[in-house]
């Protein structure tokens, strides 16, 4: 089909004309199609270029930056998800899972290490076990103890306490190994650098392919250790590393066979080299007892008394308490309660709350009065007694404590390491006299009872505590005494002590009420009214208070004085805040002590302010913080006065007859039974509502005739003994009287302190060494007097017999009354 003339022929303006098409010479005639084809191709060609261009450099980017770690398809997030993981991690919060499973690692693991689940067997245990037969393991009762460990870390902070308790020969040490290391016992003896002077038990109980035995087969080598041990040893308390430091398969089968077998087990901190080395001082029987002693702390608090309060809860606080249990908190709050108080009262947590997350159980008891009546000194004495009874006496205690007091952070071990020692000893001659004992105070009175002089505390001569390379103690150096004052400031009394002192002062408050006597008053204004009363306990029991008595520069308790604030019960009230005499309270003949106003001051308390003691306790204790036998320690009346065992048991006895006589109400030449825990023998106009009560005192009449007898029977024991012969005088008329200290009830209210009796001496067989240092367990043997062709057995003791009534049995077996 040939082409129009012209391309576009309805355009005359754009038509092209034939000269257009006009050939050049000498060539062939274009025609219009192939013209416009030559015209456009150049034009397409460059754009396709260009686009092409384009194209390759962004594929080559893609192709570049594409992403090389996503992973299978199924294990990507959507990144979309606000939020989400994911999202995060596009915007770099942290990076994605890695597609590839981790490496393995070049070293076996622990679980890998331990693989071995075979039979166990003990290849050196049996033969170190049949050689202790001479330490008595066959029996219940023994003086073994068991030092334990599956660590070498923890072996190395036990073996220098089991090394240091065999010195003290209290106690037949042994020491276990139970983990896997596969060291010998000589190479662990020789890296802890022990020498011939430790003499102690050594057991391998460590079995066969330790090193290569699972959690379970060591766990349960343990246990099969342990009953191999208890068979042979029977070991009376088990002694570990902290719990946080030892294996753990080791502290499962260490507890539940110890629970199995009803042992005791102490943790000892890790540090317990520096702050618990007094431990290796204590014997078995003490050690039994460690997680059977409760005390519980007594506090009352006076209106406008928060600053101190605070201060004495704050230093309980930051006490040390070395992993014992706490003691309980009994706070008694007054009427008003200051704003201070009760905001730090409604933060404080105690105990502090347990790090590990264990269930937290409060152990504070806050008690709020609500009467606003005045109290006489019966009412508050009765208030505050009535605070505290023991669940159980034997191992419940008290710990009084007044809010002018500030505790040293080592209050808790000087109160432990005496509680355990002269409460729970086995081997000790302190049996002959604990029972004696009220309690234990934390600070040394700067004044006598009354208030009337300076006390001047007693000084021993000599020190019968000889251990290896320890010498006897200066003629000047200070040792505690016991002293027959009560305390209100810092004192722990024993819990049957005051089971019997809820005991004395209900028959006591009903024998005033039925007399309406009164009775001369003894301790100054400065201490609570309820120690009237316990004085009075005292001295019909013949019972002291073991006071400490250390350097000045150092205490377990400051009393301050700068917060002083006058007890509720007294009338006595501040003439000036600037004047430190305060009014002396008017005489009501009503009350059931009568002041001498002349006699006794009225002054604000001075107590010289020591600091608190922060070193180890061994540091400060005589003879290397052992404790000396109660025998061996100076005893003084409730007056101060220096006293032998002999004149103490005379003044007890003399003033029991007097009290028994005026206040309960008895008849002369009557006596009666006590009873545990009772008072009801020094009272018998009560024993009418007593009737059919369980263990209630009968009256049992005596014959004097025989009190010529009875004072050669004291003499004889006396000599016997050896102790200072008291002025014991006979009369020509067949009756006997004390030549002592028998106006000691007039003298002591003026505050006499001149010693007039010799001090005791020492029995010496009690914490000598023999042999290679070692302590003397056993006690004096029993002898026989002849008396008038009876025989009377020797007591070791007149104050170990006080409840036996040691002048009634003598007088007894004197008239040949069996």
């Amino acid at each position: 089909m040939p082409l129009p003339g012209r391309v576009f022929a309805s355009d005359e303006e754009l038509g092209k004309k034939n000269d257009d098409h006009r050939p050049a010479n000498g060539t062939t005639p274009i025609s219009g199609w192939q013209w416009v084809r030559w015209q456009s191709a150049p034009r397409v060609r460059r754009r396709r270029l260009f686009v092409g261009l384009i194209v390759a450099v962004l594929v080559y980017y893609f192709f570049k930056n594409i992403p090389t770690d996503l992973g299978p398809v199924s294990s990507r997030g959507d990144i979309r998800v606000p939020g989400g993981p994911f999202a995060r991690a596009a915007v770099g919060g942290f990076p994605p899972f890695p597609a590839r499973k981790p490496p393995r690692p070049e070293v076996e693991s622990e679980e890998e290490k331990h693989y071995y689940d075979g039979q166990i067997k003990f290849y050196s245990l049996a033969a170190s076990l049949h050689g202790i037969a001479k330490t008595m393991g066959y029996r219940d009762l023994n003086k073994n103890v068991l030092f334990a460990a599956a660590n070498l870390k923890s072996a190395s902070r036990l073996i220098p306490m089991a090394c240091e308790m065999s010195r003290w020969n209290r106690n037949s040490v042994h020491f276990a190994l139970m983990g896997r290391d596969d060291l010998s016992i000589s190479e662990v003896m020789k890296i802890n650098g022990v020498g011939p002077d430790c003499d102690i038990y050594w057991h391998d109980a460590r079995p066969d392919y330790s090193f290569w035995s699972t959690e379970a087969r060591m766990e349960m080598s343990v246990l099969a250790a342990l009953a191999h041990i208890h068979n042979f040893m029977h070991p009376q308390v088990f002694l570990i590393d902290d719990a946080s430091s030892e294996e753990p398969f080791f502290i499962r089968s260490m507890r539940s066979t110890a629970f199995k077998i009803g042992k005791t087990v102490i943790d000892l901190p890790t540090d317990a080299v520096q702050r618990l080395m007094w431990i290796t001082r204590l014997d078995h029987g003490s050690l039994k007892a460690w997680h059977q002693t409760y005390v519980d702390i007594l506090i009352h608090a006076p209106p406008n008394s928060s600053g101190s309060l605070i201060r004495l809860l704050k230093s309980i606080e930051e006490a040390d308490y070395f992993g014992a249990r706490r003691p309980h908190l009994t706070i008694e709050l007054p009427t008003d309660i200051d704003p201070p108080t009760k905001s730090f009262l409604n933060n404080l947590v105690w105990p502090p709350l347990d790090p590990t997350g264990a269930p937290h159980s409060s152990q504070v008891t806050l008690r709020h009065r609500i009467s606003r009546k005045h109290e006489g000194t019966e009412e508050a004495s009765i208030r505050f007694v009535e605070s505290f009874y023991s669940a159980h006496p034997s191992n419940s205690h008290v710990l009084v404590l007044s809010p002018q007091v500030q505790l040293s952070p080592l209050y808790y071990h000087y109160l432990l390491y005496n509680v355990l020692e002269y409460k729970h000893a086995s081997f000790s001659t302190h049996s002959g006299e604990r029972e004696n004992l009220l309690g234990i105070s934390l600070d040394l009175p700067a004044r006598h009872l009354n208030g009337s002089k300076v006390f001047s505390p007693p000084i021993s001569d000599s020190s019968d505590a000889e251990e290896i390379s320890k010498p006897k103690l200066e003629e000047s150096a200070p040792s505690p005494f016991l002293w027959q004052a009560p305390n209100s400031n810092a004192v722990l009394y024993f819990g049957d002590k005051w089971s019997e002192f809820h005991s004395f002062l209900s028959s006591r408050v009903a024998a005033k009420d039925k007399y309406s006597t009164s009775r001369p008053k003894y301790v100054s204004s400065n201490h609570p009214a309820w120690t009237e009363y316990l004085l009075e306990l005292i001295r019909a029991r013949g019972y002291n208070i073991l006071y400490p008595n250390l350097p000045e520069s150092e205490s377990f308790a400051t009393v301050h004085n700068e917060l002083y604030q006058p007890l509720e019960e007294s009338t006595a009230s501040p003439q000036s805040s600037d004047v430190d005499i305060v009014s002396p309270p008017p005489l009501d003949p009503n009350e059931p002590f009568i002041i001498d106003t002349a006699s006794l001051p009225f002054a604000r308390p001075s107590n010289p302010e020591p600091p608190l003691l922060h070193t180890p306790l061994l540091s400060i204790l005589p003879s290397q913080g052992d404790l000396p036998s109660l025998s061996d320690l100076p005893l003084l009346s409730f007056s101060g006065q220096l006293l032998s065992r002999l004149q103490h048991y005379q003044l007890k006895s003399t003033f029991v007859d007097e009290f028994r006589r005026a206040v309960g109400g008895c008849a002369a030449g009557t006596a009666r039974v006590p009873s545990a825990m009772k008072a009801d023998d020094l009272f018998c106009q009560n024993s009418d509502h007593n009737d059919g009560q369980e263990g209630t005192a009968k009256e049992t009449e005596i014959e004097v005739e025989g009190i010529d007898d009875a004072t050669r029977a004291i003499k004889a024991v006396m000599a016997a003994e050896g102790w200072t012969e008291a002025a014991v005088t006979t009369e020509s008329g067949g009756g006997s009287t004390i030549a002592s200290e028998s106006v000691e009830d007039e003298t002591a209210a003026k505050g006499s302190t001149k010693p007039e009796a010799t001090p005791p001496n020492s029995r010496g067989t009690n914490r000598k060494e023999a042999g290679k240092g070692r302590r003397k367990m056993g006690t004096t043997k029993a002898e026989e007097l002849e008396i008038k062709g009876t025989t009377a057995e020797r007591v070791e003791h007149p104050d170990a017999a006080m409840r036996k009534e040691f002048l009634v049995h003598l007088a007894r077996q004197a008239g040949g009354d069996h």
